[in-house]
């Protein structure tokens, strides 16, 4: 159960000229992880000080640029034989960091206890398959609500005003992905 995440390579694909002109520029990948985290900060932004409605497109396009960086950053290091322990860990810490910056924009819609619910539970999946990487099993993506489902819901939020229905999804959502993925690695790892 791969949800979104299946369309990853077809998405690298179409991202491929552009990285291409990433390489011959020399950019380094740790600027493209830093430009996802900024690009989740104002996806934020937007939806906590846009009018419902109106937020939904700045939204769906900082969103979909954080994809993009947070797809190319690591590809851009593997391209030009950059990749390194500490550049691993900082594109760890970039993913969470804009993963929780997106959520922060719910903090003008929705309480406070439903934003750290949904923001604790949306960190438990990548914490499982990270968890999993280090007792050595294969590194698990994808699931029922992974990174690129928690950001379409956030722009259908951002359309609809639907803040307090979309968080609850995240965080049930979020919990359910946490399982499925730990219960692969269990039988992974037995």
């Amino acid at each position: 159960m791969n949800g979104l995440y299946a369309l990853k390579p077809w998405y690298a694909d179409r991202l491929s000229g552009f990285r291409a002109t990433l390489v011959r520029r020399e950019v380094s990948p740790d600027t493209l992880t830093a430009a996802g985290v900024a690009s989740a900060a104002g996806a934020a932004a937007a939806l906590a000080w846009l009018p419902t409605g109106l937020s939904a497109l700045p939204v769906a396009v900082l969103l979909a640029a954080r994809l993009a960086f947070a797809n190319l950053d690591g590809a851009l290091a593997r391209d030009t034989g950059r990749t390194t322990r500490r550049g691993a860990v900082l594109n760890e810490l970039g993913d969470r960091a804009a993963d929780l910056l997106v959520l922060t924009g719910f903090l003008a819609l929705a309480p406070l206890w439903l934003v750290a619910a949904a923001g604790l539970a949306a960190a438990l999946p990548s914490w499982v398959s990270l968890a999993g990487a280090a007792a050595g099993a294969p590194r698990r993506n994808g699931g029922p609500v992974g990174k690129t489902e928690r950001c379409l819901l956030v722009v259908v939020a951002a359309a609809s005003g639907w803040a307090v229905p979309v968080l609850a999804v995240i965080a049930v959502g979020s919990l359910l992905t946490a399982a499925v993925r730990l219960t692969w690695l269990w039988r992974e790892l037995a």
